[in-house]
């Protein structure tokens, strides 16, 4: 198993019942750095690795949702191409827009599994059946993460819980 940081001993037992992911995206697939550009784009740089565990993920039928306060289209399109069809941009209340969510899909939040890095993310994380984080997220998210990942954010951390789920559940691999 993976050498983690472990807030409790129930982390290991919600794995099974996860069927739904939702994650952040600047200081989880990225690292938190925005390169300006003369034209006044913000590019960041995502991880192969999460990109394949991700669309992995949503191909053995999990459902997957991005909510972020971001406005990047090249970030939009990224999550487009591997299949997220939950995708929320310029998000300010990820309370609401996670109960919303929830609410169309019919996810009981206890199968969920949300990975956030920062003080935006904390009152959504909350909600959460397994809530989860790089290991360079805030201390306010990792006081409340039930695993803290060995990754940082956009160093494959998104690639550490998936494989974690799919493993236990038998869906990973070839």
């Amino acid at each position: 198993m993976y050498l983690c940081r472990m807030k409790n001993q129930h982390f290991l037992k919600k794995l099974p019942l996860i069927s739904t992911f939702v994650f952040d995206v600047d200081g989880v697939f990225t690292d938190n750095s925005l390169i300006a550009t003369e034209t006044g784009d913000l590019l960041r740089i995502f991880n192969a690795k999460d990109g394949f565990a991700l669309k992995t993920a949503i191909e053995k039928g999990y459902e997957v949702c991005i909510i972020t306060g971001g406005t990047s289209a090249a970030v939009h399109r990224r999550f487009e191409l591997l299949g997220v069809k939950h995708n929320h941009y310029r998000v300010s209340n990820k309370v609401a827009v996670l109960s919303d969510f929830l609410a169309a899909t019919g996810t009981d939040p206890e199968h969920v599994l949300y990975m956030g890095d920062d003080l935006p993310d904390y009152h959504a994380m909350l909600q959460c059946g397994l809530k989860c984080c790089p290991n360079d997220a805030v201390p306010e998210i990792q006081e409340i993460a039930d695993y803290i990942c060995i990754q940082q954010g956009g160093k494959a951390c998104v690639r550490e819980v998936i494989e974690m789920v799919l493993k236990v559940q038998g869906k990973w691999g070839v």
